[in-house]
């Protein structure tokens, strides 16, 4: 419902003329919202207006951010084109009711804290140097392992948001396909996109429902988003792409990370890395209980995947470290399922 009281207060705001009375009334109700019709009586004569809103399950309109930037474009959009009614001001309702004006800006920031450590990044750098695991890295996966384990135990029952996050895990623009768009000319064969992209859609199509895996996610939990304070508490940055998704996202933004850390330096995946990646996998599933993880991580890894081998974003990665990791997500879209214990075989 919206907020009636609110809405009449800011037509009379906005109206630069006395209102003699106004009225609202449902106008209409299709497949993506409703519309309102505002009617107004002034001294000089009647002025009308509608008001739209969207509904909020599926089509891309479930978070309001969605549903503003619709509101938005049609702001920049309804008055450019000839003939067209014209958009007036895209309103958002605050949680204590008021009807505030956002339309207008040509251009939106986001101001929040500072977080404060030292980046997970780092951590991997210094394990190129060791034979082993030692205690403060097995603390620190013991941390990682143990939040991802919190948060994802919040579940939500939603069909939309769950094939909403596997569509996007292939098509967003922030993921597999928008990430293949901005590689540079040349650097992959168009058949190579496509045939990682084909994979990717059969996966879409095999766990597409299953919804019952919907929980609370990070959505961009790679190591630059991860700080640690000291060697155990942790501070992260950027969430990214909606709070619902499977937790097989969050799992492989990490583990991703050890497996390119191991190409670019050895060639192939061993030492502590491999400890990493085992000890990440083990752990986690034994907090969680997620026994399907593996059998959903496929697609996860190919958007993951192309992310470390797009030169815009890792220039330095060799032409053969890049190939490995092409094989890599190849060989485990084919799979069944994700094995970290073949991990190596998925790079032949």
């Amino acid at each position: 419902m919206i907020n009636i009281k609110q809405i009449e207060s800011y037509i009379r705001n906005i109206s630069g003329r006395e209102l003699l009375g106004i009225n609202i009334s449902t106008l209409g109700t299709g497949v993506h919202g409703r519309g309102y019709l505002i009617e107004t009586s002034t001294s000089e004569g009647s002025v009308n207006y509608v008001l739209k809103r969207l509904f909020a399950d599926g089509l891309e309109h479930d978070y309001p951010s969605d549903r503003a930037g619709v509101f938005l474009l049609d702001l920049d959009d309804f008055n450019l084109l000839p003939r067209h009614v014209k958009a007036i001001d895209v309103l958002a309702e605050a949680p204590d009711g008021q009807i505030k004006p956002i339309g207008g800006g040509k251009e939106y920031y986001l101001l929040m804290e500072k977080g404060e450590g030292k980046d997970y990044f780092s951590d991997l750098d210094e394990l190129g140097e060791k034979q082993g695991l030692d205690k403060i890295d097995i603390r620190k996966i013991d941390t990682l392992t143990s939040y991802l384990a919190e948060i994802h135990s919040v579940k939500k029952i939603s069909r939309q948001l769950y094939r909403r996050k596997i569509r996007d895990t292939i098509g967003h623009g922030e993921c597999l396909m928008g990430v293949f768009d901005s590689y540079p000319d040349g650097c992959i064969e168009d058949a190579e996109i496509e045939r990682i992209e084909q994979k990717c859609i059969s996966w879409r199509l095999k766990i597409r429902r299953r919804e019952e895996r919907l929980c609370q996610v990070h959505g961009d939990f790679h190591p630059g988003n991860i700080l640690f304070k000291d060697n155990q508490d942790i501070v992260l940055l950027d969430r990214s792409r909606g709070p619902w998704g499977d937790a097989a996202d969050d799992v492989t933004a990490l583990t991703m990370n050890y497996i390119f850390w191991s190409i670019n330096i050895f060639g192939r995946v061993k030492g502590p890395y491999l400890e990493a990646l085992q000890l990440f996998y083990n752990t986690y599933i034994e907090k969680s209980g997620d026994r399907d993880l593996c059998g959903v991580a496929a697609p996860f890894y190919a958007f993951r995947g192309a992310v470390v081998a797009n030169p815009a974003f890792y220039p330095e990665v060799a032409d053969g470290s890049r190939k490995k990791i092409f094989r890599f997500i190849n060989n485990v879209l084919d799979d069944k399922a994700f094995y970290p214990d073949r991990v190596n075989e998925y790079l032949k």
